[in-house]
């Protein structure tokens, strides 16, 4: 080999190349990975607990300021944004297995709960439409209840405490929920669903929740 032959072309000036932009590309990555943690992510839905507003396969957008506002990539909460409401749907870890799951918000702190065949009352008033025995009305959702499997496990005269929330699916009888791992921490909840973004056999779109 030729001592005095001139380099390759182009092998200097790229590894000058990813010298000067492999930190700044890494810095933007983990901008956009804070950001997605911090203020919006999605969820895949993986069973049919909360049929029939959403359904298996489901593309969820979830607001992640909803509640609060975390440092990125932990649990610590750094501001509080706002306050669960009766119909939200949020994101959760069960305090069974650390789960990650996605439920309705049914009740808040000092709410009484009945449910019974898998239709809520909340402190004495019935959730149903009175036109249609599958849908629920709260305060700013619909739910659109799926009765198939029953109303699953009964409530009677319970008691939310303060601080707390009891999650339930809208599934009732399909839905391993509150009734079975009890109340979740309000300060547990990572986010609200705002709609979903993509369905089988529709592809993408917007549906509110």
């Amino acid at each position: 080999m030729n001592a005095n032959a001139a380099p390759t072309p182009g092998r200097k000036p790229a590894a000058r190349w990813l010298r000067s932009e492999l930190p700044q590309l890494v810095l933007m990555l983990l901008l956009f990975a804070a950001a997605r943690d911090s203020f919006a992510n999605h969820y895949y839905v993986p069973s049919g607990s909360m049929e029939h507003t959403l359904e298996v396969g489901d593309r969820v957008a979830v607001d992640m300021r909803a509640y609060g506002m975390r440092l990125p990539f932990t649990d610590v909460r750094l501001l509080a944004t706002g306050k669960p409401a009766r119909g939200d749907v949020a994101i959760f870890d069960s305090p069974e297995d650390g789960e990650r799951l996605i439920k309705r918000v049914v009740a808040v702190a000092g709410d009484e709960v009945d449910l019974s065949d898998g239709h809520l009352s909340i402190n004495g008033v019935a959730m149903q439409a009175l036109d249609q025995a599958d849908m629920e009305l709260f305060e700013q959702h619909r739910a659109r209840l799926n009765l198939a499997h029953g109303g699953g496990p009964e409530l009677h005269g319970v008691t939310v405490p303060a601080g707390q929330v009891l999650m339930l699916g809208d599934a009732r009888g399909n839905s391993h929920d509150g009734r079975y791992f009890g109340f979740v921490p309000a300060s547990g909840l990572y986010g609200r669903a705002v709609a979903v973004y993509y369905r089988r056999g529709e592809g993408f779109g917007w549906k509110k929740l």
